[in-house]
Order: C-alpha cells, then structure tokens, then sequence
C-alpha cells in the first residue's frame, strides 16, 4: 500500500483522491493554503504546499506527493517545485482504466476511470487524462496537459506542453497540437493548431481571428 498527501485538495483533487482509494492505497492528508470547509474525504490538513518544512515531516514518512490541481500552469509549477526539492511524486492509476503495457507515463500524471491508453503512447509529467479520454496508439502528451473527459485522439497525434483538449473534442490521426493551446469542448479538430491559441468549433477554427 502507497501513502498519498495531496497537494490541493478541491474539485479536481476528488477524482485524484478516489482514484487513490479505489486502488487501495492510503491518503496521509493534504496541503493547501488554508484548511479546506469541505472534506469530503475526511482527510487531515497538513499545511501550507509553500512550506517546505511541513511537506518533509511527512516525506520524511514515507509519503509521495500528488498535484490534485486541475489548472495546468499551477499543477506544472508545483510539480516543479517538488522535484527540484527532492520530494517523491507517482503517477495515479485508476483500476478502471486501460492502459497498454507498451507506453510511457510520467510522473504526477492521473489516469482517470474509464480512460483508454494504447500502446506505444507516451504521457509526460503531470498529465491529466482524465474520465473516459481516448489516447490512440503513438499518441504523445506533453507535460502538464490536460485531456479532458471523453476526448478522443486518434493515432499519432501530439499535444504540446500546458495545452488543454477539451470534454469530448476529436482531434484526427497524425495532427499536432501546439504548446499552451486550449481546444474547446466538442471540437473537431482536422489540422495542426500552433501554440497560444484557442481553437474550437467542427471543423475546429482559430477563434482569435
């Protein structure tokens, strides 16, 4: 049995949570920035994620660390933060999900309930895939991406770092996605989408224009 803190602990952290639960490993408690009013988990207040000291007295027992923070630049500035102090990171691997034995995943990353990874797929750090997503075959996901549920990429497609598809978006065969775009939700995409932007739409178009 893995023991979990969590980093963040609202919204999003839940599924992280539940997914730790579901595989039967254990949640030591959690650091935000204050003491969360909801607990739906009934999980113990560790501290401050900013105060080093704090997160060693429970590294210190054995736990790792996972970034439950949906927003990709924070969830990617803290997973930062912890590597570059040494700290343990996992990824977190819903039991009902499926994922190839021939792929790649990085640490820090979900995979989400009902998520399908095939092989020869690769997962940067601390990606979401999240509730139902499909990751085709040789598909690669940078870090700090965040496939949202029920989006499906087909094969061979790339996501740059920090970029977002959104809840059931189809991205075809073969394009790449650049770095800290946003896909909205329910886009068809059909063509590579360079970085900085916001596409959506079917067929999918640069709503900046």
């Amino acid at each position: 049995m893995r023991q979990f803190a969590l980093l963040g602990y609202s919204g999003h952290a839940y599924v992280v949570a539940d997914a730790i639960k579901m595989r039967g490993d254990n949640i030591v408690g959690y650091y935000d920035r204050e003491k969360a009013i909801v607990d739906p988990y009934n999980l113990d207040y560790l501290g401050d994620e900013g105060d080093e000291q704090s997160l060693s007295k429970i590294t210190n027992l054995g736990a790792i660390f996972f970034v439950g923070i949906g927003d990709n630049s924070i969830r990617g500035k803290l997973i930062k933060y912890l590597c570059e102090k040494g700290f343990d990171t996992a990824s977190v691997i819903h039991p009902n999900s499926i994922v190839s034995g021939m792929t790649t995943i990085g640490t820090g990353s979900l995979i989400a309930a009902g998520a399908i990874i095939n092989p020869l797929a690769k997962v940067g750090v601390g990606v979401i895939i999240n509730t139902g997503a499909i990751i085709e075959h040789e598909c690669h996901i940078g870090d700090f991406v965040h496939i949202a549920p029920g989006a499906v990429l087909a094969g061979n497609v790339h996501v740059g770092e920090g970029s977002f598809i959104g809840a059931k978006a189809v991205v075809k065969q073969g394009v790449r996605i650049g770095k800290n775009t946003t896909v909205g939700a329910g886009a068809v995409v059909l063509k590579d989408v360079p970085d900085n932007l916001v596409w959506a739409g079917n067929p999918a178009i640069d709503l900046k224009k």
